[in-house]
Order: C-alpha cells, then structure tokens, then sequence
C-alpha cells in the first residue's frame, strides 16, 4: 500500500468531476473519476468549509464517533471494469472492520476524520497517470499532456463548493 494525499479535485474539460490522488513525492498520480456531490463535498473538506448543517459525510462520521469507534484509515484496493473499490478501516471495540465503500465517499470520510489514504500497488500498476521509473519518450509525452489536463481543470468554487 501506498500512503496517497488528495493533490486536486475538480472539473476536467469535459465536465467529468474527478478527484487526483498523488504519492509523498507527488510522482505517482491517480485520476478518479468521481460524482459532483462527492467532488464538492471533497473540496469543502479540503477548505474546511462548514454549511451549518451535516452533509451526508459529516453525518456518516458522526454516527461513526457516537459509536466510540474511529476511522483509522481507507484504502483504494482494487480496480475492474474501470470501477475503482476502496475500504474503509474503522476500529470497534478494539477490532477493525472492513466496509466496503466507493472511493470517494471513503476519501471524503477520510479527509474530514483527518485518517490516511491509501492505495493498492496493484491499483497505482493499472491506473496511475506518472511512473516514477519512465524515462521513455512516450512516457514524457504522457506526462506532458496529463500535466496539460491538469491545468485544465477548473476549480471554480461555484462548482467545487
């Protein structure tokens, strides 16, 4: 498993909203594509933005912490289909279990309990936009137009929060 932090969430060109998650040296990226609702409640975790009111993520995590229990940490640990899977880690009761989640609903749980994401090696080997071992050609090429899409991405407050 690779420690990952959120690098970027917003809208790409063609209106898709995604979330980038980047290593500790930001030279492994992975893209996910994600629903607006989650992106702009990924962008207010981010900012620290506070409506008044619990979203559905805030409600989550607080069910979680009324229970005693802690979100430990989440993973992104598969992808097929061009699905991506995550889990969620929350300890209970001196015991961890395992929730099935989607990952942007676990990265946004996990940004407003302060827990660590990760991702599966076997993720980042499919999905990941930089390899941090290229030095090819095409590879720089691919570098070169994700850094372009990256400039790309409107992160519009209007939209993201």
């Amino acid at each position: 498993m690779v420690r990952m932090t959120v690098q970027r969430v917003g809208i790409d060109p063609s209106r898709q909203a995604l979330v980038i998650l980047a290593d500790a040296e930001e030279k492994r990226l992975l893209p996910i594509l994600i629903g607006l609702f989650e992106a702009q409640s990924i962008a207010m975790a981010i900012s620290g933005e506070d409506i008044g009111r619990p979203l559905t993520h805030d409600l989550m995590l607080s069910v979680i912490r009324e229970l005693g229990w802690d979100l430990e940490r989440i993973e992104v640990t598969k992808l097929a289909q061009q699905t991506f899977y995550a889990l969620l880690h929350i300890q209970c009761d001196g015991n961890i279990i395992e929730v099935d989640a989607r990952p942007s609903d676990a990265i946004a749980l996990a940004l407003r309990a302060d827990a660590p994401i990760f991702v599966s090696e076997e993720v980042l080997d499919r999905a990941q936009i930089i390899d941090d071992a290229s030095d090819s050609e095409q590879d720089e090429e691919d570098v070169e137009k994700f850094k372009d899409l990256l400039d790309k991405i409107e992160l519009d407050e209007d939209e993201t929060g």
